[in-house]
């Protein structure tokens, strides 16, 4: 089994030797072949430097350089893009993230699972400005996606190349891989790993990026549950929408014709009217949204299910003897 290590870095340049010399003596000690991807997110210190000195003592190195700045996302992307590991080990560079941790994560892929993300049980960070954000948006994550896990934000973890490969990046979605990948139906575990305090350089972490998550959360829920489907999601707002109007305006015209209650002075006619126009957008959202995914679909022969193995008899061969054959002979 071939394995990937990926790391995505920006600005980590004295952290970068020492991870490397940890990071390669758990390696060497594995049964499996190995190989390290780094990924650098155009930094602005020596870290490029020092990593193509690694990269060329080392042919089981690869080094990654972005032209800017694209963030730890995109990052990942490249890296999953370029690694050939029949499993993709993901991890930081700042020392936080222990490589002693990697033969856990890969016992419990040899186990079964697809996927397996550490868990910072006992996380060195400040608790304002890192630890209580990061619990809030676990819970909100877990509660939205239904995939129940306790540290989506560790960057410590394990996948399967072949589920990895049909996960599809954008914005800060690195941290929903996961709950992504649910969607494939796959198996997944947490792992309790070390976490330690950094020793060196300033984190590129901060509360800023809470608001970025929840707008990415609304993102992948949506494509955890409607991708494919969107008509009934902007259908039933259509229709709930366009239903209450309808109703107001037949209790207004009731009204009018029944009791001689004045309209023209009644916001409640104006609100009527505009529900239901708000209805019928709706719907015609949701009908064009129909047009959007087939189109995404399609353009990209993306597949609407993911198979993990097929198990069926094959034909026996006919074994009959050719009478035309045995004719001529």
């Amino acid at each position: 089994m071939l394995v990937s290590v990926v790391i995505p870095l920006l600005n980590e340049e004295d952290n970068i030797g020492l991870l490397y010399e940890e990071l390669k003596g758990i390696l060497v000690t594995l049964r499996d072949d190995h190989e390290i991807i780094f990924v650098d997110d155009g930094s602005r210190d020596r870290s490029l430097n020092i990593l193509q000195d690694i990269q060329a003592r080392d042919d089981k190195v690869v080094v990654i350089s972005f032209r800017r700045n694209f963030g730890q996302t995109a990052a990942m992307a490249a890296g999953f893009d370029y690694a050939r590991g029949d499993v993709i080990i993901t991890m930081d560079a700042d020392l936080q993230n222990d490589p002693h941790d990697i033969p856990r994560l890969l016992d419990q892929i040899r186990a079964g699972n697809d996927v397996v993300t550490g868990w910072r049980f006992d996380r060195k960070d400040t608790f304002i400005n890192r630890r209580l954000p990061s619990i809030i948006a676990n819970k909100l994550i877990s509660f939205t996606t239904g995939v129940n896990l306790h540290d989506y934000g560790c960057t410590l973890k394990a996948f399967r190349h072949d589920v990895i490969k049909n996960v599809r990046l954008y914005g800060e979605m690195h941290r929903f891989i996961p709950a992504i990948a649910s969607g494939m139906g796959i198996s997944f575990t947490e792992v309790k790993v070390n976490h330690r305090p950094r020793r060196f350089g300033a984190s590129k972490y901060g509360i800023s990026r809470t608001i970025r998550v929840i707008l990415d959360l609304l993102t992948v829920k949506f494509l955890l549950s409607y991708s494919t489907r969107p008509i009934q999601v902007f259908g039933l707002m259509g229709v709930v929408s366009g239903g209450i109007g309808f109703l107001l305006a037949l209790l207004l015209t009731i009204q009018r014709q029944f009791f001689g209650v004045p309209l023209a002075d009644r916001p409640l006619l104006l609100l009527a009217i505009m529900l239901i126009f708000i209805g019928f957008q709706f719907v015609s959202l949701g009908l064009i949204a129909e047009l959007q995914a087939r189109t995404y679909h399609e353009s990209q022969n993306k597949a609407v299910y993911f198979v993990r193995s097929v198990f069926r008899k094959e034909p026996e061969a006919d074994l009959t003897p050719d009478k035309d054959s045995d004719a001529a002979e």
